[in-house]
């Protein structure tokens, strides 16, 4: 009897942790969410709404037409058409260098392999500030800018955390199916290809969307690179369109909402994997 009020005393206290973590979990998501909502609202607000004091947080009026005079406003196909090319290339660059490189980390035996690993994550520790300018000299000195080839090929030489993180998903590989793969004559690019990468989904798709996310919304690169309007990305759009009149919020926030768009579609698509992706531990498999 005192072990079953004990038992039930218990789980009443887990319960009443779980809720109150649900709630503070809610009321931090809550706020941080406060921001895209305003902006989300503000695009649907016509300007003299937007420029009245005080100010109002949903709109009276709903004005969807802001996201069609936003589109017509500026080159929008033509800037995403652009954005969406660089994307694919850096997504794609990112997943199949990151995979490889990771994978002969974590399953070949070379001199000094623990040695180049360390410094592989040390590049970690220095800014990206850092090597701008020698990037941007070794690119004009080869006739890159004013390309999208310091965007998309940089893509295809790793990245250091995706290398880590792939290469922690490779290690909770068991090294007898890759034996036994040996044994029935596959070679080492065979084993990845077909063995390790099914294997380690989540962790592709996380690269997959964190380099969607870089890529889609990089504003640095395409300002120092690219020269011809023509080429020009949406986050470029986007500033010459706001600095080319007054701004108009409304118009603004609905091209803002359009771009980011896709980022949120993406996650909550693939949220499942990224978060298991997202688990260093990696897990046995096989």
């Amino acid at each position: 009897m005192e072990m079953t009020t004990k038992t039930r005393s218990k789980s009443s206290q887990q319960r009443v942790k779980k809720i109150i973590s649900y709630v503070v979990m809610s009321i931090i998501g809550i706020v941080l969410l406060i921001p895209l909502l305003w902006m989300v609202f503000t695009s649907l607000k016509p300007m003299e709404e937007i420029v009245r004091y005080p100010p109002t947080f949903f709109p009276e009026e709903i004005n969807l037409g802001n996201y069609l005079e936003t589109i017509n406003a500026f080159p929008f196909w033509q800037y995403a058409k652009n954005t969406l090319f660089i994307t694919v290339l850096v997504v794609f660059g990112n997943v199949l260098s990151n995979s490889f490189i990771a994978y002969g980390f974590a399953k070949l035996a070379f001199p000094g392999k623990n040695l180049i690993f360390a410094l592989v994550l040390s590049t970690m520790m220095i800014p990206g500030f850092v090597t701008m300018i020698p990037q941007y000299v070794l690119f004009s000195k080869i006739g890159w800018v004013g390309t999208y080839l310091p965007l998309i090929v940089p893509a295809f030489f790793g990245n250091a955390f995706n290398i880590f993180l792939m290469r922690q998903f490779y290690l909770s590989v068991n090294n007898e199916l890759i034996e036994a793969a040996k044994i029935d004559g596959a070679n080492y690019l065979y084993i990845w290809s077909h063995l390790m990468i099914p294997l380690t989904k989540p962790a592709l798709i996380t690269i997959a969307i964190n380099s969607f996310n870089g890529a889609w919304n990089d504003f640095l690169g395409p300002l120092l690179y690219i020269q011809n309007q023509e080429k020009y990305t949406l986050q470029i759009g986007l500033q010459v369109f706001q600095n080319q009149s007054t701004t108009q919020w409304n118009y603004l926030m609905a091209g803002a909402t359009l771009v980011l768009l896709p980022t949120i579609l993406l996650f909550f698509l693939a949220q499942r994997s990224f978060i298991e992706g997202m688990d260093l531990t990696g897990g046995s498999k096989g």
